[in-house]
């Protein structure tokens, strides 16, 4: 399954549109806007909050906590590497490596593969892909998606 993230060029916080593979809108990111470092809430169509990304202000590198449903799920934080990103995931036993661009991510669960996220060129925006292998990792895999392209955005990338 795939989902496709598309973030809003012209808006006063980061906000994203997701949108399932048939391109019917499934979430929205939303950033608080008067928030010290980054913290962005996701919603399922309704409006329902669905989860929570919450940058770490005290850490050498970026760091986010990822919470869904009011329970903490998980930490993601940029690792220091020369060329090919890292990130450090204490997220369902899962853990990531990025291209030498950083546009490219393959997420891993022991060596079975969780997803494959990868940025779209040439949009207004970030624009990124996420195929899912398994239905049930579709909003965790979101989820660690955001706090990725956070953690970019938060290192100058």
């Amino acid at each position: 399954m795939k989902l496709l993230i598309k973030q809003r060029v012209f808006s006063w916080s980061d906000t994203y549109d997701i949108y399932d593979e048939n391109e019917t809108e499934k979430y929205f990111v939303k950033a608080e806007l008067f928030a010290f470092g980054h913290r962005l809430h996701v919603y399922d169509t309704s409006g329902s909050e669905l989860g929570v990304i919450r940058q770490k202000l005290i850490t050498m590198l970026p760091a986010f906590e990822i919470e869904m449903e009011g329970r903490y799920c998980g930490r993601v934080q940029r690792k220091f590497t020369w060329l090919k990103p890292k990130y450090e995931i204490d997220l369902n036993g899962w853990n990531a490596e990025g291209d030498f661009m950083g546009w490219d991510y393959e997420v891993f669960s022991g060596d079975r593969s969780v997803a494959h996220i990868r940025k779209e060129l040439f949009h207004w925006g970030d624009t990124y892909v996420i195929d899912i292998v398994n239905p049930e990792d579709e909003l965790m895999a979101l989820m660690l998606t955001i706090a990725i392209d956070a953690a970019n955005c938060t290192d100058g990338n």
